[in-house]
């Protein structure tokens, strides 16, 4: 992520930090330590010695005390206390460690999602999901088969529910996942989570202000930004309103819908999964809604008849383990 800054001497890097870190390139990749250093971080809060967590990582003593004396630079706060006895880390770098292990868990589903997206010829498993399902449920599915089947490789074709349904039915996939309302005709089913849609918008829209929930007459009556014709999310809400009016914006990723709403553009409804981060920050604020809840059924896929078998069937278990 971040660069690794040399052990010794004093950088442009170092001489901006003491000014706030305003660099030239002042994005998060230079503000955030790289993802080995805080791997490095992570072995050494296990590991209670920095020489231990070293040889884990496969790298020399002085490279890790190297690594970690640019991560204390970058960040500006001393992270380990070392001693005769070990290493122990200071009371910010416990609080560091805490964050590191996220964004180390983040990317190794980032890696599995990666892998899963990889057209291989040799592939022995073809999974279709639609987005909010690959996007924030299927990389911690991916982990959990991989670590049951490690030779198993996978292919992962995303789009919305329609998309998975067609997949299917062609014989282009092994095992589907979608958000619906209702099953697509020609495959059978089961629930693998329950998901809930919420109303977000920007805190300087209007609706961030209303004190009375808003009706889901008033909803229904409202150009929102929303996912494309054909996505699970499009028809749980339409269902549940009786109608829609004509979209703001139409968008074909949960990703587009999250960053138009951010900007202003207008309210939008998305998946509770999918907004956590923005919602924590306050990019994003909830609007309650007075008399409808928007609750639907996430569902493993595969067509009538023809039960998963292999890897498909693993993974199937694995979903239905994590609810």
């Amino acid at each position: 992520m971040g660069r690794t800054e040399p052990a010794t001497g004093n950088t442009e890097h170092e001489a901006a930090a003491g000014r706030g870190g305003e660099t030239a390139g002042s994005g998060i990749a230079h503000r955030v330590p790289e993802l080995g250093a805080l791997e490095l971080l992570l072995a050494v809060a296990r590991l209670g010695s920095l020489g231990r967590a070293a040889r884990e990582l496969g790298i020399t003593q002085p490279a890790a005390s190297s690594r970690i004396r640019s991560m204390e630079r970058q960040l500006g706060v001393a992270l380990v206390d070392r001693s005769p006895r070990g290493s122990r880390l200071t009371d910010e770098g416990a609080l560091v460690t805490d964050w590191a292990r996220r964004v180390v868990e983040a990317a190794e589903a980032f890696d599995a999602g990666a892998q899963a997206l990889r057209d291989r010829r040799d592939s022995r498993l073809r999974v279709a999901a639609s987005m909010t399902i690959a996007e924030y449920l299927l990389p911690g599915w991916l982990i959990a088969l991989r670590a049951q089947r490690p030779d198993t490789a996978v292919s992962l074709l995303a789009g919305n529910s329609a998309a998975v349904a067609e997949r299917l039915l062609a014989g282009e996939a092994d095992l589907g996942f979608v958000e619906g309302l209702s099953v697509p005709v020609g495959l059978d089913s089961v629930v693998v989570a329950r998901d809930r849609l919420i109303v977000v918008t920007a805190p300087g829209h209007p609706w961030a202000r209303r004190r009375a929930p808003l009706s889901a007459g008033e909803l229904a009556a409202t150009p929102l930004i929303l996912r494309e014709e054909g996505s699970g999310t499009r028809q749980v809400l339409d269902a549940a309103l009786g109608g829609l009016a004509r979209p703001l914006i139409e968008l074909s990723s949960t990703t587009a819908v999250k960053a138009s709403a951010v900007s202003g553009a207008g309210p939008a409804v998305l998946s509770e999964l999918a907004l956590g981060e923005e919602l924590s920050a306050r990019r994003l604020v909830t609007v309650e809604l007075a008399d409808v809840r928007l609750d639907r059924a996430l569902r493993a896929v595969w067509p009538t008849g023809h039960r998963p078998t292999g890897p498909a069937r693993d993974l199937l278990a694995l979903t239905r383990a994590a609810r």
